[in-house]
């Protein structure tokens, strides 16, 4: 019997698109051609589709209006988007939100007449126009033969559909479907490698879920090879772009398939760098943003609105990405991946076999994301307060393309979480070892000695044992009253960590720091490792110098900009 579009249904609808992303992932992963060659849009529809589900669950626990579930599964979405299919795949859940609440709301959807049918297929036929028309406005230079195509059909196909909700949803899918099937024939490097575009299946088995929510009958999973590649020399069907514009059947149109930057860059090559971040910023902010971004790199997405963003774009420098997100506003959970080879190359594509040997590390604030990142390394961004998931690590380790990965934890709380990453990416072939670095010094000491054309254990032991020759500190301020092995410290108090512990409590951070510095130095060392926090004051790291120079003779200096949460880092080797 079909069902009502409720909040049910939303809920519903969430549970069975988790379970056939996760039936469909390593299909999903292996047609992954364009706009990168790096298996991993299934992962990462997974993921996105998981953070959402997780949200509607937690909305659920009340009363939800289907609004009010859809935008928490947008919501959800949006926090946990990864890749290019998530991002965009999170806004055409917003899309869809929108159009949803602004009826709810007592409001018309955009677009449509005043006293139009407020019936659930008329629902849903907008919402599904809408969320076409919003991801494909989030794309910096769309390209036909994606998932943007994917998403215009399916809301071509609810259009025309009669029926209720559940009719519509069908409809839907099956020009999706439909759509999915021809997308060779408008991308040429899906016809080289005989495959639909990833992305497109993916939505398409979103769908596909809805249908199962709304009817109780799951449409089958599409083919994943290309049945309808044309033929060479056969006129191809115009784009969205050229049909809007009038040009001549079979005439490629700007932004088509046939050059330029996209949902995702053209796969002969690319940056070398993808980076994503959440963003806190304002509208106005955001239009500035995307200029910036557009002319660093290709494959920009930027997704959400209300003052919270998902950015994503492929860059050679992705420090200037990053800083773009800091003047724009506060950037959080930042991404940095390497995607391997020289910059202007991507891994899986011609340039050559992935890299043998990659290293995944997780660090606490930007600046060290491009240190390590010009190590290397590839790396995950975490707030204080927001620890990754085993899953996050675990797509971070595939997404390499290595088939042997370092893993850097660099906090002692994520020994679990690594370990259960380190057992899931190697459940799926991959050669994993974890550093057990318990600070970023730690991990930044482990890159210093990293050399992929070692053997791997021989790597793994080098790195280990200059991470253990790595003593290490922290200046932080206290937030509440709390006992600790120096005392009894008050909210605002500045401490002095050593190993963990407390050792001191002051007043000043310039002066606990050169404290910490006596304690450490002590024992004796030849390098000190500063990483400067966001929360520095001004001039702490010039003290710092001034003051090792002047008491620890032969002891060298080196600082860094961490932005991490809290005045200080400190190493010791």
């Amino acid at each position: 019997m079909p069902q009502p579009l409720d909040a049910a249904a939303v809920r519903d609808w969430c549970a069975q698109a988790l379970d056939a992303l996760g039936r469909n992932r390593e299909t999903i992963d292996a047609i992954n051609v364009y706009p990168v060659a790096d298996s991993d849009t299934g992962t990462n529809l997974y993921l996105t589709v998981e953070s959402a589900a997780r949200a509607v669950e937690a909305a659920c626990a009340g009363r939800p209006t289907p609004a009010q579930a859809v935008r928490a599964m947008a919501h959800g979405a949006l926090i946990g988007a990864r890749g290019n299919s998530g991002t965009i795949l999170a806004q055409l859940l917003r899309g869809m939100a929108d159009e949803l609440g602004a009826r709810e709301d007592g409001g018309r959807g955009r677009g449509e007449a005043a006293g139009a049918a407020e019936d659930d297929a008329e629902l849903l036929r907008c919402a599904l126009r809408r969320a076409a028309d919003s991801a494909r406005a989030a794309v910096a230079h769309p390209v036909d033969g994606t998932v943007l195509t994917v998403a215009d059909a399916a809301a071509e196909g609810a259009r025309d559909a009669g029926g209720d909700c559940a009719a519509v949803a069908r409809a839907a899918w099956a020009a999706a479907r439909a759509a999915l099937d021809a997308t060779p024939g408008r991308l040429p490097v899906l016809a080289r490698a005989g495959v639909v575009d990833a992305g497109g299946y993916g939505l398409v088995t979103v769908l596909g879920a809805l249908v199962g929510a709304l009817c109780g009958e799951r449409p089958a999973d599409p083919p994943a090879g290309a049945s309808r590649a044309p033929a060479p020399g056969v006129p191809q069907p115009p784009c969205r772009e050229a049909r809007e514009s009038g040009a001549a059947e079979g005439a490629p149109a700007a932004g088509c398939g046939t050059g330029g930057a996209a949902d995702g860059a053209d796969a002969s090559g690319g940056p070398a760098y993808e980076v994503v971040y959440l963003l806190e910023a304002d509208d106005a902010a955001v239009g500035a943003l995307r200029a910036r971004l557009d002319a660093l790199g290709d494959s920009l997405v930027v997704v959400g609105g209300d003052g919270l963003w998902n950015v994503h774009v492929h860059v050679d420098d992705a420090g200037a990405a990053v800083e773009a997100g800091i003047e724009a506003g506060r950037p959080f959970r930042i991404g940095i991946t390497h995607f391997g080879g020289a910059p202007g190359r991507r891994a899986g594509h011609a340039a050559g076999p992935p890299p043998p040997r990659a290293v995944v590390a997780v660090v606490p604030g930007d600046g060290l994301a491009e240190l390590c990142a010009e190590a290397g390394a590839t790396t995950v961004t975490v707030r204080p307060g927001e620890p990754p998931a085993s899953g996050e690590l675990a797509q971070a380790l595939r997404r390499t393309g290595a088939p042997e990965v370092v893993l850097l934890p660099n906090d002692p709380e994520l020994r679990h979480t690594a370990a259960a990453a380190a057992e899931q990416a190697r459940s799926g072939g991959l050669r994993v070892a974890i550093v057990p670095t318990r600070s970023p010094v730690q991990g930044i000491a482990a890159l210093a000695v990293h050399e992929p054309g070692r053997r791997f254990d021989e790597d793994v032991v080098a790195m280990t044992a200059a991470a253990g020759a790595t003593r290490y500190g922290e200046v932080c301020v206290a937030e509440r009253q709390a006992w600790t092995t120096a005392g009894v410290c008050q909210a605002g108090d500045v401490l002095g960590l050593i190993e963990g512990d407390v050792a001191l409590i002051g007043a000043e951070p310039a002066a606990v720091a050169a404290a910490v510095l006596d304690r450490m130095l002590s024992g004796g060392g030849e390098l000190v490792t500063l990483v400067v926090g966001a929360d520095a004051p001004e001039g702490l790291a010039a003290h710092l110098e001034e003051h090792v120079r002047r008491s620890h003779l032969a002891v060298d200096t080196l600082v860094h900009e961490g932005r991490q949460s809290g005045p200080l880092l400190i190493g010791v080797e």
